[in-house]
C-alpha cells in the first residue's frame, strides 16, 4: 500500500469512528447506558447487515430501534407485525387503475432505507418469509418483476421470546439473514434511576435530531471494507467456526455465511474502535452475537440445559488466541 493509499485508509477509519460516535451519542439521548448493545447495532449497519434485538417486552427494543432510525437522515419505514399481516402489506401490491386501464404498483413499507420490523415473530412464517429476498439481495420480486431496494437498506427487527403468547418461531433461514442478534437485558439500578429522572415528564418522547445521512453511511461502510484481517486472525476465526461444526451437542454448526458475518462484523467493530485491523478481541466479542442464533442445539443436549451461547463461550475458552505484533 502506498503512502497516499495508507493516508486515505486512515482518514476513512477516522471518519467511520466519528460516524459511530455520533450515532451512539444520538441514541443515548433516549437510551440510558447499553453502550455495548448500541455499538453492536452500529457495527451491523457498517457491515451492511441487519440486526435482531431479542428480549422480553419493556426493555427498550422498540425505543432503541426508533432511536437508531431517528439519528439517520434516511427514508424510514415501520412495520408492526401482527398475525393477520400478509406479504403484500410488507412488499406492496399491484392495483388496477381504471382510468389508465393498467396496473399501478404501490410500494409497501419495505421500500425504505431504514426499516423497523417491530415484533417480527408475531407474524406468520409466510409473512416473515417476505423479508428473505429483501434482506439477502436488497431486492424484492412481485408478480415476476424484480425491483431494487434503496441503499443503504438496514433492517432493525425486534423479537419477543417464542414462549410469549401469540408468537411464531423464526425459521433458521430467517434468523440466518441477521448479521447480529443482541439482547438488552434489564438496566442496572443506577441506569434505571437515571432513566426515571430523565423521563419524569413525558415518558421518553423521541426528540432526536438526525446526525448522519446516507452518504455518511456509505462512506463509513467503504472504510470498513478496507479494515485488514491478518492470516493469524483469520485462522483464529476459522478455528472457532470449525469447532461449532465438530461439536456433538450441535445439530447445525456455523455456515460459511456465518464465517463471513463474523469477519464483517469484526471489521466494523475495529473501525468503530478507530483501528484499521482486526484483533482477536474483536472476534471474541462478536462470536456470540454473530453465531449463536445460527446454531441449532441437539434436542437431548437442550434438555440438559445446553445453549448455543454456552457452547460458543466454551469454544472460545478452549481455542488459543493468536499472539502477534
Amino acid at each position: 500500500m502506498s503512502t497516499q493509499e495508507a493516508g486515505t485508509a486512515t482518514e476513512g477509519i477516522a471518519a467511520a469512528q466519528r460516524f459511530a460516535a455520533a450515532v451512539r451519542d444520538g441514541v443515548q439521548r433516549v437510551i440510558v447506558g447499553k453502550t455495548g448493545s448500541i455499538e453492536l447495532a452500529i457495527a451491523a449497519l457498517l457491515a451492511r447487515g441487519h440486526v435482531l434485538i431479542d428480549d422480553v417486552p419493556g426493555t427498550g427494543k422498540t425505543t432503541l430501534s426508533k432511536a437508531l432510525a431517528a439519528t439517520m437522515r434516511c427514508d424510514f419505514g415501520r412495520i408492526q407485525f401482527t398475525p393477520d399481516l400478509v406479504p403484500a402489506d410488507v412488499l406492496g401490491v399491484n392495483i388496477f387503475d381504471m382510468n389508465r386501464r393498467e396496473f399501478e404498483f404501490r410500494p409497501g413499507p419495505i421500500f425504505a432505507q431504514v426499516l423497523l420490523a417491530d415484533e417480527i415473530n408475531r407474524a406468520t412464517p409466510r409473512t416473515q418469509s417476505a423479508l428473505l429476498e429483501a434482506m439477502q439481495e436488497r431486492q424484492v420480486s412481485i408478480d415476476g418483476v424484480t425491483m431494487a431496494l434503496p441503499a443503504p437498506f438496514f433492517v432493525v427487527a425486534t423479537l419477543n421470546p417464542i414462549e410469549m403468547e401469540g408468537t411464531f418461531p423464526l425459521p433458521e433461514a430467517q434468523l440466518d439473514r441477521f448479521l447480529l442478534r443482541l439482547e438488552l437485558g434489564y438496566p442496572e439500578a443506577a441506569e434505571e434511576a437515571a432513566m426515571l429522572d430523565r423521563f419524569r415528564g413525558d415518558g421518553g418522547v423521541m426528540d432526536i435530531e438526525p446526525v448522519v445521512g446516507s452518504e455518511d453511511i456509505a462512506r463509513a461502510q467503504r472504510a470498513v471494507d478496507e479494515v485488514r484481517v491478518d492470516v493469524a486472525v483469520r485462522d483464529y476465526l476459522l478455528a472457532i467456526i470449525a469447532a461449532t461444526r465438530d461439536d456433538e451437542r450441535l445439530r447445525l454448526g456455523a455456515s460459511p455465511r456465518a464465517s463471513l458475518a463474523l469477519q464483517r462484523a469484526s471489521q466494523a467493530r475495529a473501525a468503530i474502535k478507530g483501528r484499521g485491523y482486526v484483533m482477536p478481541d474483536d472476534i471474541k466479542a462478536l462470536a456470540v452475537p454473530a453465531l449463536a442464533h445460527r446454531l441449532v442445539v441437539e434436542s437431548g443436549a437442550r434438555l440438559r440445559g445446553v445453549t448455543a451461547t454456552g457452547v460458543i463461550e466454551e469454544i472460545l475458552e478452549e481455542i488459543a488466541i493468536p499472539i502477534g505484533d
